[in-house]
């Protein structure tokens, strides 16, 4: 159904009516079940009580970092490891973007806790204006800095003509109450100024494609598309990911697109999706049973 203002989105109180309509959910992190601060207790409740009944979970997160390290992030917020049987993150994929440049010289543009992304690789680290490729996984001073403090150094690469592999495609998440900037704000920049940029996250099909890898390795059988669900709170990149994937996809209200006086109903949904050429079945305020 399509209206002049947008399509219609139902928006739910619940996953459960969803649930057996789907055999496997690829499910977003940040923002759903933490807001990178704080768990979403109702959020990981869900996920257990939806791998209770049969179903499986792939955890598909934009993180520079591997999915051991996400995983073990999770256990120190308190997500139970009930909640997900494997996850699947952008740096784990994106190294195999980074193995395609090995021997040679490559700069990591980004806070050095994300360094294990490179761990195990042939990477050979230089300053920036002798590297061969960026490697970029956030702002370096995330808390404090913007894209507005890169335009020079982001200009200077253009002029190099040096490529960049953007190991987290969001542009901000939820940090507490703040929106921090992420790699994706970066590589937008670059590209805006000619930039070339590879990614491997989401709302790009590798990262997909590896979580149904895992879906099937989980199951021992392949599972059909119309039998996933893709749930998430990024429009640009966990919406339009399941779309370009031809997945379902269940839309979580956080503060990232929906946030202040405004509420979740059905005249903001068709405001945020329209033109979406596949939007949401449904959304709602957090993930919760």
């Amino acid at each position: 159904m399509q209206n002049k203002a947008g399509p219609h989105v139902p928006v739910l109180r619940s996953i459960a009516p969803l649930a057996g309509t789907a055999d496997a959910w690829i499910s977003d992190v940040w923002g759903v079940l933490h807001d990178g601060a704080h768990p979403h207790p109702a959020a990981s409740e869900a996920c257990v009580k939806f791998r209770a009944g049969g179903g499986t979970i792939v955890l598909v997160s934009n993180a520079p970092s591997t999915g051991e390290e996400v995983s073990a992030h999770l256990d120190a917020m308190g997500v139970p490891r009930t909640a997900y049987d494997a996850i699947v993150t952008s740096g784990d994929v994106t190294r195999v973007l980074i193995s395609g440049w090995a021997g040679q010289p490559v700069h990591h543009l980004g806070p050095d806790r994300y360094l294990g992304t490179f761990a195990g690789l042939d990477v050979a680290f230089a300053p920036i204006d002798k590297a061969a490729v960026i490697v970029c996984t956030g702002l370096i001073e995330d808390e404090q800095e913007t894209p507005d403090d890169y335009r020079d150094l982001l200009a200077a690469m253009r002029t190099r003509r040096q490529p960049m592999i953007c190991v987290n495609p969001d542009i901000v998440v939820e940090r507490g109450d703040r929106l921090i900037y992420c790699a994706g704000a970066l590589a937008a920049a670059y590209e805006a100024l000619g930039g070339e940029v590879a990614y491997a996250g989401k709302p790009h099909p590798p990262i997909y494609a590896r979580a149904r890898e895992l879906i099937t390795a989980v199951r021992g059988t392949p599972v059909e598309t119309s039998r996933i669900l893709a749930i998430g709170d990024g429009i640009k990149t966990d919406i339009a990911g399941a779309a370009a994937a031809g997945l379902r996809a269940v839309f979580i209200a956080s503060a990232l697109h929906v946030g202040g006086q405004e509420n979740l109903d059905e005249a903001t949904l068709a405001r945020l999706f329209a033109g979406h050429p596949a939007p949401p079945i449904a959304a709602l305020e957090a993930l919760a049973w």
